[in-house]
């Protein structure tokens, strides 16, 4: 089906952050856009203000009449839907159009420049920052990214750029339908052994990604990275990193709660550049986001600007409470190493203050994979609350709780195991100098609340 065909488009599993950026793309373009999703979120609410028909019930008699249609009907699923899922059977049984999200973003970007951020952590953050600049900038730039952004309140930005900024994500091997201009490879960390079975395998998809790179455009990779890159001919290869590589910050300054440096690059320095979410791990965001920025035409002037006044993304690092006697965050982080950056950032941030941490951990898998690694990454912190895991699309693993990385936390670290449904009555219980909500599931939800309960505790 050509997408000029298309006048309605089922989304099941609507509410994922981005389905919705590509469900915000159809209804720019006036077509009748409906979908599933388990339940209803802040996301899905602002998706139906916007004109998107969503349900939150595995019901064929709920999916809209327009959306029925075999001929005009396209639908895009997520791979975390099981396949007996009655909607998704009811669409595969009658022949209808069927693509996963990755395999519609890849048609969408074809248009255009993709500027893509691959890697197991960084991503958003960093795709962000660099659509935040070329948005900001002359080049301009569509945008697909995997978190709000805070600067313009939604995940899809729209333009008649020939630039699209998208977030090339590994899992299930998505980033394959992408071929990008220019890419940034952030890190390739094993994560989601469940699908890649090995490490080798999971950094093979990645040296299979650069080939993907069209002619004429370029890799940014960090520098150390444990990745043969197999770009095709006429793809320059340049290394980043924080303090090295063909792109990287000198002269780094963190003060008084801001962080400025050196922009050091091939195509010109930029001095004094002033972060606008002044967080450590931000530098080497940063420096990854000016590099593709600056080979994309953008100006000295207009990325010192932008980065400045860059807001940051919901649930990444992201300040709820800043005040003299209390801190909160959450945290998107759910890799022992973006554990680990996180830790590290807040350590510099807050040298005399205790930190207080409660992680729920994401996947039964990833647990049973990492719990020794994930351990390590927490116990840079001075007390940890663990909740129970959050399964998303998976079945339990026996032996596999939040156990196993209570058990192998470091001797000093003050620790204990809670329920999920407990953590606001914990939380009015206590008082806590920083606190960190950490991880990818549904914990966040209960953020709003916590932050009151803290500031409650300011009166």
């Amino acid at each position: 089906m050509q997408l000029k065909d298309i006048k309605s488009v089922y989304f099941i599993g609507a509410g994922g952050i981005g389905m919705s950026a590509i469900a915000r793309y159809f209804l720019h373009q006036g077509l009748v856009v409906a979908g599933y999703d388990k339940t209803p979120t802040p996301l899905t609410e602002s998706l139906c203000q916007e004109g998107m028909d969503i349900h939150f019930t595995d019901d064929v008699a709920l999916i809209p009449e327009a959306c029925k249609d075999v001929d005009t009907t396209l639908v895009v699923y997520t791979p975390a839907i099981p396949s007996s899922h009655s909607e998704l059977t009811f669409y595969r049984d009658h022949g209808f159009e069927l693509q996963k999200r990755a395999q519609v973003l890849g048609t969408l970007a074809e248009a255009h420049k993709a500027l893509c951020v691959a890697g197991t952590h960084g991503k958003t953050t960093t795709s962000a920052m660099l659509a935040h600049i070329m948005y900001e900038s002359a080049p301009r730039c569509n945008a697909f990214l995997g978190g709000i952004s805070k600067n313009y309140g939604t995940n899809y930005l729209l333009s008649d750029s020939e630039y699209v900024v998208l977030e090339a994500d590994e899992y299930d091997r998505s980033f394959h339908w992408l071929h990008p201009w220019i890419s940034v490879i952030t890190a390739v960390d094993a994560d989601h052994l469940d699908i890649y079975g090995t490490e080798e395998a999971y950094r093979e998809s990645f040296r299979h990604y650069t080939t993907l790179i069209r002619e004429g455009g370029a890799l940014v990779i960090h520098e150390g990275v444990e990745l043969t890159p197999a770009v095709g001919a006429g793809v320059k290869v340049y290394e980043y990193g924080e303090q090295g590589g063909d792109f990287h910050a000198e002269n780094v300054v963190i003060d008084n709660g801001e962080i400025t440096f050196d922009f050091i690059s091939p195509l010109g320095d930029i001095p004094q550049v002033s972060l606008g979410q002044p967080i450590p791990i931000n530098i080497d965001n940063g420096v990854a986001a000016m590099a593709v920025a600056q080979l994309s035409g953008c100006t000295p002037k207009e990325i010192k600007q932008a980065m400045a006044t860059f807001g940051g993304v919901d649930r990444r690092f992201d300040f709820k409470v800043r005040t003299p006697r209390h801190v909160l965050l959450s945290d998107y982080a759910h890799h022992p190493k973006e554990i680990f950056q996180s830790a590290r950032s807040l350590r510099e941030l807050y040298k005399d203050r205790k930190i207080t941490v409660i992680f729920q951990p994401h996947l039964y898998t990833r647990t049973r994979d990492f719990y020794k690694d994930f351990a390590a990454s927490l116990s840079l912190l001075d007390e940890v609350i663990l909740c129970d895991i959050y399964p998303a699309r998976e079945e339990p693993i026996p032996g596999v709780s939040e156990r196993l990385i209570y058990d192998h936390l470091g001797a000093g670290v003050r620790k204990q195991c809670i329920r999920r449904a407990d953590v606001l009555d914990f939380v009015r219980s206590r008082d806590f100098d920083v606190l960190l909500i950490l991880g990818a599931g549904d914990l966040d939800n209960e953020v709003p609340q916590i932050a009151q309960l803290i500031l409650d505790k300011e009166r």
